[in-house]
């Protein structure tokens, strides 16, 4: 009797497969064995039969009008299933299914949720209640759907209680994005915010500001219909109307309300636009009965219906106008294709809604494609007939690209993306146990149900090869990014000119301010080597001061010009303390105008003493007679420093330097004065190397006059020194960066000092502190006697070629002065020194002329 029951049921459900079911095994559409077992919850059909029974009771009606789009996703899960058990992935351990038709209504869905947590491997279909369910084991590890927002907040309500995993492929209502109600719940698509965010901003961008709503009676549309009323506010759209279907096709009152809405729209003769937040078959229906009345709008599509074939092959469905909409992001489904090309050879005893597509399909094989889907809709109200399985095989083969077509690519790769995710949740806990075990886990275990490991804060996702975005790799954030969340797709970039981030940070650094502090070792190396250039100067300065009067000081053009001199290399060591500490407007204009007039000045002096050596030893009367007329040392020096303070004025007038921030290292400031001018800065330095180019020139021409008391050896090794160091300066400048930077031109600026300054003064005060002797008058004139007495034959044939008449060289007797005699052919320049000397010795100079004191040779 048992076995006749038992074939009586299976004959039934080859005839009906629709029928209400009449054991829990029934009620399941689709199942597969596995070790580990994962629900599943499609609307293969659109709706459940009214009871007719008064009372009503309480059972699961019959479920009509078969939906290829939701059949499409139900074997898009066992297609993501079987390629993980044909993989690697979960070696040894297989997945197993169980799937439940819905019927696009939440009591059935809530049938099937008791199914889920019913305890697993007992002979009784009960669910037991316990205060604590860690440790208690149901059917399945975790749920793949719903389809709709309504009925996936109501599943997930019950599926909390035991926290088993949820991801849906298509629930967008933002409200399952609360981890406080919904604390198990997942889903491969974005919510609603950001549809209704894009849709706002699209009607705003086209011009578009008075637009009508539709929407369904439910929690999605309700919260679709609020989250977008607050975003088109916000983009200054106006909603003239809100229109609400009831939710399910089983409620009655459905036509009359789609009938008062396209007579809404028709009277609203402004309204152009209409947004539009239904499901599929609200849509099909709507659009028939619109299309009927000859409404013409632009429609703008949610991503729940907006790639439906069921709607794009409506008859006549372009005298609608246009349809805009939003759909999810599509992936490489090419596996998916060739699965639905083998169909027909599936096996088909465990998979009932296929058993029922292959009949309905038989019977609509006379059908164009265009109607095929809406034959096979209405076909499944009525009585199947049995068809010979060879003809269900050979319909199908004869057909298999419909399927095909009317998949929707983003809905098929987000179901792939939910089944891959818990696969790889699975596979990570199980490297650890044995998971052919079905206690190896509890379902709360794999509620993150994550495809890769979390990312941390200061990691990115970068994702793989793999079709899946769920699936990626970890790297850490570049210098100067951040990331702060855990799963960040990309690494956030810091403000470069306050703050910066090491690799792999989690968070911005502020920028330290450097500059050349005066407890840098360098900067107090610096200010050493210029305290001790000043204590040089001063030294220098005592020792001339107490040998006023001796020719080694005399011949070094005074005391006053040494004084100046002096005066200006302490300015130039004292202005090196300007490029050290932190800068400040008043430093930053001082240290350049500082060291650019003191130096010039500096050369400027030393430029009159060596024009004046030149002059004093010339023998040429052409070029003496040129430098005679040259040489006016005050007017010569306030000129050439004149000119560098008009430089220094216009440069602090137009261009001043100022306090910079140099933001352009990875993880400093640097504080720095910024010259204003690089022009100014170039012509300020040029300037003073025209006029230590024109002193070396000058010194040059000298440098075989008497030794001891010649500087214009020494000027010329003075000026190489400087020549030197400035011409390394420039690229050295140029190509260094940080706070070092002013460590370079103070470098520059005391070897240039301390080369003149040991050029000009060192030779003499070596003289005057350790040859004693040779700084006395007698030494001094017979040291000019000698280079006078070596010069005199030259002298000779030069004096030869003038006219006698203009002559203003004087025969004198041979003498210790008798070459002095033609030495003094300058009537206005002679060394009062030797000329004291001369008249000592008795000399008797014919034709006297008169004599105009200097102050040295």
């Amino acid at each position: 009797m048992a076995l006749l029951m038992i074939l009586i049921t299976c004959f039934m459900a080859i005839l009906a497969p629709s029928q209400p079911c009449q054991t829990p095994d029934d009620f399941v559409a689709v199942t597969s064995p596995g070790h580990i077992m994962i629900g599943g919850l499609f609307a293969i059909h659109e709706k459940m039969l009214s009871s007719e029974d008064q009372p009503r009771r309480p059972q699961i009606q019959k479920c009509v009008g078969f939906e290829v789009s939701a059949f499409l996703q139900t074997l898009a899960m066992i297609h993501s299933i079987e390629v993980i058990n044909n993989s690697t992935l979960l070696s040894g351990v297989k997945l197993g299914y169980e799937i439940y038709d819905t019927c696009t209504e939440v009591t059935a869905a809530m049938a099937a949720t008791l199914r889920f947590l019913s305890k697993f491997n007992c002979s009784r279909e009960t669910v037991e209640f316990q205060c604590d369910y860690s440790n208690y084991m149901p059917r399945v590890k975790a749920v793949i759907g719903a389809g709709y927002s309504e009925i996936t907040m109501a599943v997930s309500r019950m599926l909390n209680l035991q926290l088993i995993p949820q991801v849906s492929y298509e629930s967008t209502a933002e409200i399952l994005s609360d981890k406080i109600r919904f604390p198990s719940f997942l889903r491969t698509v974005p919510s609603d915010f950001y549809q209704t965010k894009a849709m706002a901003q699209l009607i705003q961008k086209s011009g578009w500001n008075w637009i009508g709503i539709i929407t369904t009676d439910d929690d999605y549309g309700r919260l679709a219909l609020d989250t977008f009323a607050i975003q088109a506010a916000a983009n200054n759209v106006c909603i003239a109307f809100k229109e609400v279907f009831p939710a399910f096709l089983s409620d009655n009152t459905i036509e009359v309300r789609i009938n008062q809405t396209l007579e809404k729209i028709i009277a609203e003769a402004q309204v152009n636009v209409i947004v539009v937040f239904l499901r599929r078959f609200h849509v099909f229906n709507l659009f028939n009965k619109a299309i009927e009345r000859n409404i013409h709008k632009i429609w703008i599509a949610s991503d729940n219906w907006s790639t439906a074939t069921k709607i794009i092959t409506i008859p006549n469905v372009k005298k609608l106008g246009k349809v805009v909409g939003f759909t999810f992001r599509r992936g490489n489904i090419s596996s998916f294709h060739a699965f639905l090309q083998t169909l027909h050879t599936y096996p088909n005893d465990n998979n009932k809604p296929l058993r029922e597509y292959a009949i309905l399909f038989s019977d609509c094989e006379h059908v164009k494609d265009s109607d095929l889907s809406q034959c096979i809709s209405n076909r499944s109200q009525g009585t199947l007939t049995y068809k010979v399985k060879e003809d269900v095989k050979r319909n199908f083969f004869m057909r298999n690209d419909f399927l095909w077509h009317y998949t929707e690519p983003g809905l098929i790769h987000s179901i792939q993306l939910a089944v891959f995710a818990l696969g790889y949740a699975i596979r990570d806990l199980c490297q650890a146990r044995d998971c052919q075990n079905p206690n190896a886990f509890q379902p709360w275990e794999q509620t993150l149900s994550k495809c890769s490991k979390e990312c941390s804060p200061g990691e990115m996702k970068k994702t793989t090869r793999s079709q899946h975005i769920c699936c990626y790799e970890c790297v850490s954030c570049p210098e100067n990014h951040y990331s702060n969340q855990t799963d960040m797709d990309h690494c956030i970039l810091c403000n470069n000119e306050t703050h910066w981030a090491p690799v792999r940070s989690a968070m911005c650094l502020e920028k330290e301010v450097e500059y050349l502090n005066w407890n840098d070792s360098l900067a107090l190396l610096l200010v050493a080597l210029s305290l001790l250039g000043i204590i040089f100067v001063l030294a220098i300065g005592i020792i001339f001061t107490r040998n006023l009067n001796t020719p080694v000081v005399k011949s070094s053009g005074g005391l006053v010009v040494c004084y100046v001199i002096l005066l200006c290399h302490f300015l130039n060591f004292a202005s090196t303390g300007f490029f050290i500490g932190e800068p400040q407007d008043f430093t930053c204009k001082t240290r350049q105008t500082l060291f650019g007039v003191s130096f010039t000045l500096c050369i400027s002096c030393i430029l009159m003493k060596s024009l004046k050596i030149l002059l004093a030893f010339s023998f040429d009367p052409n070029l003496q007679n040129f430098l005679k007329f040259l040489y006016k040392p005050i007017p010569i020096i306030f000129t050439c420093t004149g000119i560098q303070v008009i430089i220094c004025t216009l440069w602090l007038i137009f261009a001043a330097p100022t306090v910079e921030e140099n933001v352009s290292l990875p993880r400093v400031i640097i504080l720095e004065c910024e010259e204003g001018s690089t022009l100014a800065f170039g012509t300020m330095l040029g300037y003073i190397a025209i006029l230590a180019f024109i002193c070396f020139i000058f010194a040059f021409k000298g440098r075989k006059l008497p030794e001891n008391y010649n500087e214009a050896k020494f000027i010329t090794f003075g000026m190489l020194i400087y020549f030197i160091a400035w011409i390394t300066f420039i690229p050295v400048y140029a190509t260094t960066s940080g706070k070092y930077l002013p460590a370079v031109e103070i470098i520059v600026i005391l070897i240039s000092n301390y080369g003149i300054l040991c050029c000009t003064f060192f030779p003499k005060c070596y003289v005057i502190l350790c040859k004693q002797e040779t700084n006395t008058k007698s030494a001094f004139l017979e040291l000019i006697y000698s280079y006078s007495s070596h010069s005199a034959g030259n002298l000779a044939m030069s004096h030869a070629s003038l006219d006698s008449t203009s002559s203003n060289i004087t025969t004198t007797h041979p003498s210790p002065c008798g070459n002095s005699a033609a030495w003094q052919k300058s009537k206005d320049l002679q060394a009062q020194p030797f000329a004291q000397t001369c008249r000592d010795n008795g000399t008797k100079v014919s034709k006297p002329f008169p004599r105009k004191r200097i102050s040295s040779i």
